[in-house]
């Protein structure tokens, strides 16, 4: 069952209260973060109100600069692909962690400056021309960006391989998918997918499924020769992919009809749908691939989904326009962000 506090009242959401700018952020953090730290800690999910709530930040995490002039090089060739677009801004929609934590890749949706357009369009082909994006690499230890790889125009999702082999990028209006070296730092491959590729799921770092949006279909890429095979009509306007742990089940939220489906991927053959509710968007699993958790664009909810028998076990009212979501194994924590302006963490 998921909880906003201890005492079961779903209603008194648990919300982090939204970080201010990086400066005043840090601020506060030279003195008092772990005074801070120590009494929302006893507050977070707890049955309190959110008004009752220090009006603080609960964890002074930085946010990654935008501007390639804030970065700092850690070596020549870095410093010749940063000055290259100092003065250019991106616009953050993704980020992919490294296995071993160490990096972080960010999709720019949007880049801003000299040479771009600034446009990322929900309807939008290749022919338009739209400028190709990057994606920033950010060591997680400095908080620098480190390097900038151009990648196809407006990324929307980044995914990583489990060996590290890898990095992937989605791009929305170019209709393509981008293979990034990890090593030599620098897209490998262009993969054409069709309209509005989204997100990716990879299974024993052999195949990257990849949502396409502007379909009913999921595309299958072969990360050996880069080959595409297809899972057809899985649903109308697929958009998140989870992988089971036993990696023998798909599953995609299907934002055009409002429904999730379970992909047998030994049959390639959709072997159930249930309904959550408005434009389903993300998705996260838990560890052992019992439960799904789904955010419910347009219906201001979250879907806790069994997966066994694909039946909705519950659902909650959140905060307008919930867009991420994400399942803390450790603390069995669903964390929700809202384009309203939020962040709720709920207890499951």
């Amino acid at each position: 069952m998921i909880t906003a506090g201890a005492d079961d009242r779903t209603t008194e959401l648990c919300k982090l209260w939204p970080i201010e700018s990086f400066d005043n952020l840090m601020k506060q953090a030279q003195d008092n973060v772990n005074s801070n730290l120590e009494q929302n800690s006893r507050h977070l999910c707890n049955g309190i109100k959110t008004s009752q709530l220090p009006a603080q930040p609960l964890v002074p995490i930085p946010k990654s600069p935008d501007r390639l002039a804030e970065v700092k090089p850690i070596d020549p060739k870095a410093a010749k692909e940063i000055s290259e677009l100092k003065g250019h801004q991106g616009a953050v929609r993704s980020v992919a962690f490294s296995p071993d934590g160490q990096t972080a890749w960010v999709s720019n949706y949007e880049m801003y400056g000299d040479g771009f357009s600034g446009t990322a369009d929900d309807v939008c082909s290749p022919e338009q021309n739209h400028a190709q994006s990057f994606l920033y690499r950010i060591n997680t230890q400095g908080l620098t960006i480190d390097r900038a790889v151009q990648v196809g125009a407006v990324p929307k999702y980044v995914a990583t391989t489990p060996n590290n082999r890898y990095v992937l990028a989605s791009n929305w209006c170019s209709w393509d998918v981008s293979v990034i070296d990890p090593v030599q730092n620098k897209e490998v491959r262009r993969i054409q997918v069709g309209a509005y590729p989204r997100g990716i799921a990879i299974a024993d770092n052999q195949i990257a499924y990849v949502a396409v949006m502007g379909s009913a279909d999921v595309a299958a890429i072969n990360l050996t020769d880069f080959s595409v095979n297809w899972l057809r009509n899985v649903g109308n306007a697929p958009r998140h992919l989870n992988l089971d742990p036993a990696g023998k089940y798909l599953y995609a939220t299907l934002n055009g009809e409002g429904q999730v489906a379970k992909i047998d991927l030994a049959t390639q053959a959709v072997v159930a749908k249930v309904a959550t509710g408005n434009a389903p968007r993300s998705m996260t699993i838990s560890g052992d691939g019992q439960f799904l958790y789904v955010v419910n664009y347009d219906s201001d909810t979250i879907s806790k989904v069994r997966t066994a028998d694909m039946q909705v076990v519950q659902a909650i009212a959140v905060n307008s326009a919930p867009i991420g979501i994400t399942y803390d194994n450790d603390t069995h924590q669903v964390w929700v962000a809202a384009y309203s302006g939020s962040i709720q963490v709920f207890q499951d």
